[in-house]
């Protein structure tokens, strides 16, 4: 059995800082669930462009409010929007470019699949890459 806790999480290398969020992993490749987990602040005021090319990433809000936006494989908005309150759940199942936007500070629980490893830095795309090191 795993148990871990957000606050001897924070401060350490498992937490992850910009200037656009904050990502405490609570789980993550070395742990063996077969996906990563993912407590993450998306700072209000922010836009943030993401593309998981090479991971499927599910996202639960359940603090704050802003939206995410669709873009399609180039890059360009396709007029798909969809507000995040509270109780919201969106999943990337098509590894779908998006903008994220917070109209206030909103937490987010992440999941990843394949796992993440907590090395990954973002490509020149805005991509994780797929990572080995545990």
């Amino acid at each position: 059995m795993i148990v871990k806790r957000l606050e001897d999480i924070i401060g350490t290398d498992q937490e992850v800082s910009t200037d656009n969020w904050i990502s405490r992993r609570l789980l993550l490749k070395k742990d063996g669930m077969g996906f990563s987990l993912h407590d993450t602040v998306i700072k209000k005021g922010t836009e943030t462009f993401i593309w998981y090319k090479n991971h499927l990433e599910a996202v639960y809000c359940i603090e704050g409010e802003g939206e995410v936006e669709v873009l399609d494989d180039n890059g360009e908005k396709t007029g798909e929007i969809y507000p995040l309150k509270p109780g919201t759940v969106y999943a990337l199942n098509g590894h779908e470019k998006h903008l994220l936007r917070a109209t206030a500070d909103m937490r987010m629980v992440c999941v990843f699949n394949p796992p993440v490893t907590g090395q990954e830095v973002h490509d020149e795309n805005g991509v994780y890459p797929l990572t080995e090191e545990d």
